[in-house]
């Protein structure tokens, strides 16, 4: 029968052992920690020397600032990236760089299919930023939204809308759709309608609208004024009228109640009619009561 002293002993000693053996291999592992944690610190004093020299660059050129903040960062990632990889295989000698780059590969494949959501924004965020359409304070609209564009971040775009609500879009939807941009340029063309009677001289008319409108304020005089006799309806003759004025939607506001009004005004000075639309009434037969013929 053995002795519970014996095993005891046993024990004890196949523990320092195994504490003596990972003794040893820690201290065979320092010059190797050393050699890593220099490799560490010359990786942060390139990176950042790097992104300085990156910054420097790119204050030079008229990329815009969260573009400028992309650079930096992929610069210094990649920086990072190549010191840890050198870190790794200097403290695990098996692993060599071949491997390390096929694990890193597949690893990168797994998370794409996990965030596949998030890196689709990114990537469009990517994208929008070096287009440098779509600039700060512009005033666009995609799918219902609308408003002044606020900030243009990697995965989402902040839009102030007129009532002041802050909706925040996700790029992919920016980038997937149609987007207006109503302030791309300085000055855009508005376009009203407006409908005189019939037994208008249409010449005179044309010439009326024409005279109001070239008055009106906020209306560009140097760009064209457009009255077309576009359209017989039902009570009047209908002229499209075109002008250019301020691209924000204020100017916008303004300009067309300027000119509604001189044309209003213009119109009821020359005698000229501006008819209600005509409503066509059907009558019916009364229904007699009950008991009467």
């Amino acid at each position: 029968m053995d002795d519970p002293i014996d095993e005891s002993l046993n024990a004890v000693d196949i523990l320092v052992r195994q504490l003596m053996s990972m003794w040893e291999q820690t201290v065979s592992l320092l010059p190797s920690l050393v050699i890593a944690l220099v490799v560490l610190f010359i990786t942060w004093i390139t990176a950042r020397f790097a992104t300085r020299i990156a910054d420097k660059l790119t204050d030079k050129t008229n990329m815009r600032a969260s573009l400028q903040e992309l650079v930096e960062t992929i610069v210094r990632l990649a920086i990072w990236i190549v010191g840890l990889m050198s870190t790794l295989t200097i403290l695990l000698p098996g692993l060599t760089p071949t491997s390390l780059v096929a694990g890193l590969g597949f690893g990168a494949v797994a998370i794409g299919f996990a965030f596949q959501d998030i890196f689709e924004n990114f990537m469009a965020g990517i994208l929008i930023m070096i287009r440098e359409k779509m600039r700060i304070g512009d005033y666009i609209e995609c799918e219902g939204v609308e408003g002044v564009v606020e900030s243009i971040a990697l995965r989402e775009t902040h839009v102030r809308r007129n009532n002041m609500e802050l909706t925040i879009i996700p790029n992919s939807i920016l980038f997937k759709n149609p987007v207006k941009i109503l302030t791309d340029q300085e000055k855009r063309r508005h376009e009203i309608i407006a409908g005189v009677s019939y037994d208008t001289d249409l010449d005179v008319a044309k010439d009326v609208i024409l005279k109001a409108v070239q008055s009106a304020e906020q209306v560009d005089p140097e760009e064209r004024i457009d009255v077309f006799a576009c359209e017989f309806n039902a009570s009047s003759v209908d002229f499209k009228i075109r002008w250019w004025s301020g691209s924000k939607p204020r100017a916008m506001h303004e300009s067309r109640d300027n000119v509604i009004r001189a044309v209003k005004r213009a119109l009821d000075d020359a005698g000229i009619e501006i008819p209600f639309p005509y409503v066509t009434h059907t009558f019916k037969e009364p229904v007699p009561l009950a008991g009467k013929e």
